[in-house]
């Protein structure tokens, strides 16, 4: 599995060099699944059309994902389907993925099949101008702590183990119930837990970087630090929302949005 730093306990990343891309786009929270397929074809669409040399994926690529032995069952075609679109778009440009909060299973098999270099969570770009920090986001919002608590327990290598060892439909329905669990717990609670400021930027300055790029909270707007750094927050995606939603953020020597719906 893609391995993360304690998030807690600001640390220098290595950088991943960026200086030679012009354009480079970031997405995140897509949250593909079978149930809505309009959104894998839009992202079919935006990786055939797309002018960037690079594209981060900064986690939730899929809105579940029970191990990567899931692509060889009879019924995974739609995750197959999700493979061959991120191939293509692999050859012909730089593709990294972050886990997320629900495919932090995503492990070696499906990333090398798709093509997709693996970026551990927290990472860091250099671009031509500026150092970018780039993260999920789940793991910097303190004040959630009943999700940390959850999230401790299944990032630690004895239960990603147990989880994976049991039969693979088991997997699938332990999973659907988790997911069931958390949009019950989010129709109770009226607000969310932000990505906390001071934590990020004790990642910033670590790390020299000027900008904090991050998805999770599905709030995307551009927020400006007390130090004078700028937290972009990356849009989710569902084609089935009135409005829908599907967003890219690109640099290209600034920073701008891209709405694709």
């Amino acid at each position: 599995m893609p391995t993360c730093p304690d998030a807690l306990t600001p640390s220098v990343l290595p950088v991943i060099e960026g200086r030679a891309w012009d354009c480079i786009d970031f997405i995140s929270d897509l949250h593909l699944c079978e149930q809505q397929p309009r959104t894998l074809e839009i992202l079919r669409d935006y990786l055939a059309s797309t002018p960037a040399q690079a594209l981060f994926i900064l986690g939730d690529l899929f809105e579940v994902w029970v191990g990567d032995d899931w692509l060889q069952a009879p019924s995974a075609a739609f995750e197959r389907d999700c493979v061959n679109v991120l191939q293509q778009a692999a050859q012909r440009m730089a593709v990294y993925f972050m886990c997320g909060n629900r495919d932090f299973l995503v492990g070696p098999s499906w990333l090398d099949s798709a093509g997709l270099h693996t970026l551990t969570d927290p990472a860091v770009l250099h671009t031509a101008n500026e150092r970018v920090l780039m993260s999920h986001g789940d793991a910097w919002c303190l004040d959630d702590t009943e999700y940390l608590e959850f999230r401790a327990q299944v990032r630690s290598a004895s239960w990603q183990q147990a989880f994976l060892a049991r039969p693979l439909q088991e997997r699938a329905r332990l999973a659907r119930d988790m997911r069931n669990e958390s949009e019950t717990r989010k129709r109770h609670h009226t607000t969310y837990a932000d990505v906390d400021d001071a934590l990020a930027e004790d990642w910033l300055r670590l790390n020299t970087a000027q900008v904090l790029v991050h998805g999770h909270t599905h709030r995307p707007a551009t927020h400006s630090l007390p130090s004078g750094a700028q937290r972009h927050v990356l849009s989710d995606w569902d084609a089935e929302a009135t409005p829908s939603r599907a967003q890219v953020l690109r640099w290209q020597g600034t920073w701008h949005r891209v709405d694709l719906v």
